[in-house]
């Protein structure tokens, strides 16, 4: 056996440390003295040698070693989601991915872009794309702001203040800041210069909405967007990862919700009717609109009620199933409105087309969720700016294809509709 290794020192290649043949010298020399067959001892011997990192036996030249790419390696905003996939734990992926119950909504959100086509221009424009607009005091030098998104600390340690940083950067986005956020809005307000927003869930107390309005005007918000959908919605994927996920014994097991009534839904928003923007109006000094209309009717009950604005939304497929998408309904609520108020519009863009076929529809501007969340998942700060910039630019593609020099130029015209 001694024999054995010596010539194995000799063999071009195998340059093996006197400690590596004095250890695999003893392992087989046990084995020998122990087993009763030589064969069996030249099997572990030649097994020790197939282990042996200086064969470089386990590297193996056929398997592909993923890697996280570069942030400027990212082109489109889609790439950015299998990195945040990759980075996060599911469930906190599936937050941000799931819609309510079986994601018929969610899915039809993003269908809806297909059924509508843009029309090229005829001829080139001079010069870029006029891009620049106001809504309610805040210049905006894009069409697009960052929709109101909950808890971003458990997708990255910054939280919401790198969102807003990462907005801020890509030309001063306007960021609308969720109620829900996982910090305090004075730290969010305090992280940047650039205007927000803040989005609020009403509670029954009024006392407890003057104070969070005050919070948030105090922290400088320029406009606040009350939401009136996703009134008892359930999540499956949710309701799949708790079951799946082991129960911390300090965590203890998830607590039962009391409800009121007998359907086991859950009421903490069911209270919500139309005077309750009168009382909200007393408490804020700034601009005021809704957020979850889909019909016609609702938006004119929006200016009835004095509001400033009317947010298109159905909470990107969270809120209702089996809820029309947000852009089949836009052009009804863009004519019922009139132009007397601006018309927001969110759920389901992915791309600067999508907003240019929501602004060719008659939205006044496009709101972005889970778009800056795999942004922020991704790469932090950094990467809500990125895959804004992406957005804007591919926004000024887009105006430049169909021919519009400016907002302005986009009308109906632009578009040809193809909905069910």
């Amino acid at each position: 056996m001694i024999l054995v290794l010596s010539n194995l020192r000799s063999v071009s290649g195998f340059k093996a440390t006197g400690h590596s043949c004095i250890l695999i010298s003893c392992l087989a020399m046990q084995n020998w003295e122990n087993s009763s067959s030589r064969r069996h001892a030249f099997r572990t011997l030649a097994g020790m040698l197939a282990a042996s990192p200086l064969l470089k036996a386990q590297l193996d030249p056929f398997r592909e070693h993923h890697r996280i790419p570069k942030l400027d390696e990212l082109i489109t905003a889609l790439d950015f989601e299998p990195v945040f996939h990759a980075k996060l734990p599911r469930q906190v992926y599936n937050y941000t991915a799931y819609g309510v119950d079986g994601e018929f909504t969610l899915r039809r959100n993003r269908q809806a872009f297909d059924w509508v086509d843009l029309v090229p221009g005829a001829g080139s424009i001079a010069g870029t794309p006029a891009t620049a607009t106001e809504l309610f005091g805040t210049k905006m030098a894009y069409p697009l702001l960052v929709s109101p998104t909950a808890a971003h600390v458990a997708i990255h340690p910054e939280g919401e203040a790198a969102t807003r940083q990462g907005a801020t950067a890509a030309s001063n986005t306007p960021m609308i800041v969720s109620n829900v956020a996982s910090l305090p809005i004075e730290k969010i307000g305090a992280a940047a210069t650039g205007p927000f927003w803040f989005q609020l869930y009403a509670k029954e107390d009024p006392a407890l909405n003057r104070e969070t309005l005050e919070r948030a005007q105090t922290a400088g918000c320029r406009a606040v967007v009350v939401t009136i959908d996703q009134q008892a919605s359930v999540y499956d994927r949710a309701i799949h990862d708790a079951n799946l996920s082991p129960v911390s014994p300090r965590r203890g097991a998830p607590r039962e919700v009391k409800v009121r009534n007998p359907y086991r839904v859950r009421d903490f928003r069911l209270f919500q009717d139309w005077k309750l923007f009168a009382e909200l109006r007393q408490m804020v000094k700034v601009p005021l609109l809704a957020k979850g209309i889909l019909t016609a009717e609702d938006a004119l009950l929006c200016l009835e009620h004095g509001l400033d604005g009317v947010y298109v939304s159905n909470h990107g497929g969270r809120s209702l199933d089996y809820g029309p998408s947000t852009l089949e309904v836009l052009p009804e609520i863009v004519d019922a409105v009139k132009g007397r108020v601006p018309v927001l519009f969110d759920s389901g863009v992915r791309t600067g087309s999508d907003a240019l076929k929501a602004l060719a529809l008659g939205a006044s501007a496009v709101c972005l969720g889970r778009v800056p969340r795999w942004g922020l998942g991704a790469y932090g700060a950094p990467g809500v700016q990125r895959v804004l910039e992406i957005m804007q630019a591919e926004l000024v593609r887009a105006m430049t294809s169909t021919g519009r020099s400016s907002l302005a130029a986009i009308d109906r015209s632009l578009v040809r509709t193809d909905f069910p």
